[in-house]
């Protein structure tokens, strides 16, 4: 529906002496009396336009394209009308978070009418490679509409991906990424400014006194932790090189495994007194500090999970990064809508913005 458009001649008749540019024509999908009906135009006036034809105003060239654009999302909602679409979320992830996703999803879906959704949740708080690619394989030879897939970047898991989408299924990556010839889109926040943002703030409250912040990772398999982790060390060696980063991974966000992690960082650096928590885990963290009987002058979590909001809401975390994850839920489906050309070409998801919240936000 691109138009290049010339000098405005100030008619429709087309006499005008003005010289014009050449005019891309239009060749829209649609019968001429509807969009004529739809702009208010007469039946030449847009016979012109279409044809891309000299002597016709801007303001009327731009009618005709409006109209266009509008009887495009018409067309669309008339065809989304009655169909239903089968979407699968894929998640290797503690249950708190697959909680919140499922939550957000349910909550959106709604919301797509006059599309409907049949949402199936395949999650669990580890699983072997094996065990991921039966549940991708069986999703492959089932048949879907589309895959949200949260998993760790590891070449098994880009090539189960890359399969589905060979086989018309379409991959978006939420939260942590893979490669992007694996998949169609990845929708969340940019983790690398997620963990500078992180840096920034712990590094401001921490103040100017020497120490050890203690990162913590569920998984480096996942592309998006190690993103934010990324993100952190960059702007804490940049702004704050008093503060060293200690990191501690493989716990899976789970309470246990977490746990004892974070109490041998703990016992083999002295100095640790703040913490970044990028794989979540921290009411396991929490306990031990203070079991060790030791202090945390900052803690930055990530996600308003459930557990997130009631230690937020005690002051027992300093800030939580979040963004929204019903707009998230949101631009999946737009985007396994766009994919099946159920959505206007020129369609794009909206990105994810990097937010804050306090002890002092409502959290409703």
């Amino acid at each position: 529906m691109d138009l290049i458009l010339g000098k405005s001649s100030g008619t429709d008749s087309g006499k005008s002496p003005q010289k014009h540019l050449r005019v891309k024509a239009l060749k829209p999908p649609f019968p001429l009396k509807d969009i004529a009906f739809q702009s208010g135009l007469s039946l030449a006036t847009v016979d012109r336009v279409l044809h891309g034809r000299d002597g016709v105003r801007k303001t009327t060239r731009l009618q005709v394209e409006a109209a266009v654009a509008e009887l495009s999302r018409l067309y669309a909602e008339a065809t989304l009308a009655g169909r239903r679409f089968v979407l699968d979320v894929v998640m290797e992830t503690p249950q708190r978070f697959s909680n919140a996703v499922r939550a957000a999803f349910e909550a959106e879906v709604p919301g797509l009418r006059p599309a409907s959704f049949a949402l199936r949740f395949h999650v669990a708080e580890t699983m072997s490679e094996r065990e991921l690619a039966a549940i991708l394989t069986g999703i492959r030879r089932r048949g879907s509409h589309g895959v949200v897939l949260k998993v760790g970047a590891t070449p098994a898991m880009a090539s189960e991906a890359a399969q589905l989408m060979e086989a018309g299924i379409p991959v978006v990556t939420l939260v942590t990424d893979l490669p992007h010839t694996s998949r169609l889109a990845y929708v969340g926040m940019d983790n690398h400014r997620a963990g500078a943002t992180a840096a920034y703030l712990l590094g401001r409250v921490a103040g100017e006194g020497s120490g050890k912040v203690l990162l913590t990772l569920s998984s480096a398999r996942f592309a998006g932790e190690d993103e934010r982790e990324k993100g952190f060390r960059q702007v804490l060696g940049e702004r704050f090189p008093h503060l060293q980063a200690v990191t501690v991974s493989e716990g899976y966000g789970v309470d246990r495994n977490t746990g004892r992690l974070v109490s041998a960082a703990l016992g083999d650096h002295a100095e640790i007194r703040a913490v970044y928590s990028i794989g979540g885990g921290n009411r396991a963290i929490l306990k031990a500090f203070r079991e060790a009987r030791r202090h945390c002058c900052v803690f930055a979590a990530h996600d308003l999970d459930e557990d997130n909001r009631a230690l937020l809401a005690a002051g027992e975390i300093s800030f939580v990064i979040h963004h929204d994850l019903r707009q998230d839920a949101r631009s999946a489906c737009q985007l396994v809508l766009h994919h099946h050309r159920m959505l206007p070409a020129e369609f794009r998801a909206a990105p994810s913005r990097v937010a804050i919240a306090t002890p002092y936000d409502d959290l409703g």
